[in-house]
């Protein structure tokens, strides 16, 4: 199996506070990795370090696919293949789903290479009925008025219209109920299927999200560092035990 992420020495500070401490990480192509930690960890730090967020800091070195991404910014890591599903994803009135999605996927292609609108309307209906994604939600404005579920399916539709190498889904279960975290997860792995190349990073406090989708790897994360990393069997001393036990 091919590396594909790699984190070297990595560190990411936030006003002036070092928040995660020389990670290193390998992930291969086509892996699922899950990140587990309590707050204040440094889990949505890393993801945030790792896709270019501004206000973060950075140092070490992150490469996807063998090339170097600190120093470009967060569109240029996209364009290399890099992916955030935000925790929060923000309404933006005025721009439809639609739009949003083409400006997206021209902003990754050559000014001579933009895609028509034939040809995306076309792989934006094939994808939003892979996901159970109703049409007419194309047409309304990104996230205005949507439920948390309904939110976190439209993140999900970026990552099949974009198809990135890596996809890093930034704790995907917040604010979900059960009903909504497992149509979620269906869609995920809907694409995971589709797409057995696709690596997905999933940072998580919780077992719920890895009971519908089943890692390679979990790594628990406390302090900015990680204290521990096994199979899937892992999540299930974390659910008997807790963080504490890894304290001790």
């Amino acid at each position: 199996m091919r590396e594909i992420l790699a984190l070297k020495d990595f560190k990411v500070a936030i006003e002036g506070k070092e928040v995660v401490k020389g990670l290193d990480l390998e992930v291969g192509e086509g892996e699922i990795i899950a990140i587990m930690g309590p707050n204040g960890s440094g889990k949505s730090s890393l993801a945030n370090g790792i896709m270019g967020h501004p206000l973060y800091t950075t140092s070490g070195s992150v490469t996807v696919d063998g090339v170097e991404m600190l120093g470009l910014s967060a569109d240029k890591r996209s364009k290399q293949g890099l992916f955030m599903s935000f925790q929060y994803p923000m309404e933006i009135a005025g721009v439809s789903v639609a739009n949003f999605l083409r400006t997206a996927m021209n902003s990754h292609r050559e000014k001579d290479q933009k895609i028509r609108i034939l040809e995306f309307n076309k792989l934006l209906h094939e994808n939003m009925e892979l996901l159970h994604i109703p049409k007419e939600f194309s047409l309304r404005y990104l996230n205005e008025g949507f439920s948390g579920g309904e939110k976190k399916k439209m993140e999900i539709l970026q990552m099949a219209m974009l198809k990135p190498k890596v996809a890093i889904l930034d704790e995907t279960d917040s604010g979900l109920d059960i009903d909504s975290l497992q149509k979620v997860c269906e869609s995920i792995n809907i694409l995971k299927e589709k797409n057995p190349a696709l690596t997905l990073i999933i940072i998580t406090h919780y077992q719920r999200m890895l009971n519908y989708i089943k890692p390679d790897k979990v790594y628990v994360m406390m302090d900015g560092s990680i204290v521990a990393q096994g199979d899937a069997s892992l999540v299930h001393q974390l659910e008997e035990k807790g963080y504490k036990s890894f304290r001790e």
